[in-house]
């Protein structure tokens, strides 16, 4: 219970930067008032789901019967995969979904979740040909175009990043994350024609919450207004950490942009922390590590480590 409080009491720092909260008036039950310390509101780490839980104990009942039809076993094997993905367990989803591809190979959407498992564990050209599999069973599948595409940006094959997130952003130009990506790719090779891109997009935003991420990489919103928007907007503990997920991943993609890495390592952690292992985010977090576990290589060779180290 301790480790447990203490690990909070480091993450409600992060939207203020990593640093500690100001303490503020707060008054109490008396005249007088004292000057307290105050912290804002946070999620609570995901737990494991028992319902995910009692799903996987069935599915393995049912699998282990001998009346089971090929094509019911297959769609099994998929449903528990999800299951197993959705408890951040991969390599156990990752057999799943093999074993269902061997009863029915023609399943496009289960070559994509292959493709997007071989992403988070970094091995790109295998996640390549997953989504090109999907894409050739199913090639109206524009999220298995989406995926290649973030695929390819950390597999650093930029110009067919590129590509393939044109056209995941020409279907649906109105979707924030596509903006957001077709951002991050683009500013690889030509910051300034994204960024104009970028704030065009952003000129006709819709209400919908997400577009404020793309507020924060245009420091048209900062730290404090989405943490408060997101506390004051959710009670839904589980729907909270879904979106401090995605604030802290695009955080922390903002503060690398602007050289700021101490920060970006803060925040990447902090995506981690919450246990949403079913969002993309959560997965890219590690990728980000990565990333940055290589540029510290490189800075020490160069004795340029500072860049990494609080002072």
């Amino acid at each position: 219970m301790f480790k447990q409080f203490g690990f909070l009491c480091v993450s409600i720092v992060a939207i203020a930067g990593c640093n500690p909260v100001s303490s503020v008036d707060t008054p109490v039950n008396t005249a007088s008032t004292a000057q307290q310390e105050s912290y804002p509101a946070m999620a609570v780490p995901l737990q494991p789901n028992a319902l995910a839980e009692n799903n996987i104990a069935e599915l393995t009942q049912l699998l282990s019967g001998d009346k089971v039809k090929a094509a019911d076993k297959a769609q099994i094997y998929l449903d528990r995969g999800r299951s197993y993905d959705s408890m951040g367990l991969r390599d156990l989803a990752r057999m799943d979904y093999f074993k269902s591809l061997e009863i029915n190979p023609r399943q496009a959407d289960v070559y994509n979740l292959l493709g997007m498992y071989y992403t988070q564990i970094g091995k790109f050209d295998t996640a390549y040909q997953a989504f090109d599999s999907t894409i050739e069973l199913d090639p109206s599948n524009l999220s298995a175009v989406f995926n290649r595409a973030v695929a390819q940006y950390y597999g650093k094959r930029p110009n067919l990043a590129l590509d393939d997130m044109k056209t995941y952003y020409n279907s649906n130009p109105s979707d924030p994350f596509s903006a957001l990506w077709l951002y991050i790719i683009e500013s690889e090779s030509d910051k300034n024609a994204a960024l104009t891109r970028l704030k065009s997009t952003y000129e006709n935003k819709t209400d919908q919450w997400e577009w404020m991420l793309v507020g924060v990489i245009l420091n048209q919103v900062n730290e404090e207004d989405i943490s408060n928007y997101i506390v004051n907007s959710t009670v839904n503990n589980t729907v909270m950490a879904q979106k401090f997920t995605e604030a802290y991943f695009y955080l922390g993609k903002s503060y690398m942009a602007n050289g700021d890495i101490k920060r970006a390592l803060c925040v990447y952690k902090l995506a981690l922390s919450l246990n949403v292992f079913n969002y993309s985010e959560h997965s890219y977090a590690l990728l980000e590590l990565d990333r940055i576990s290589d540029q510290f290589k490189s800075a020490i060779k160069n004795d340029k480590q500072e860049n990494f180290v609080y002072r």
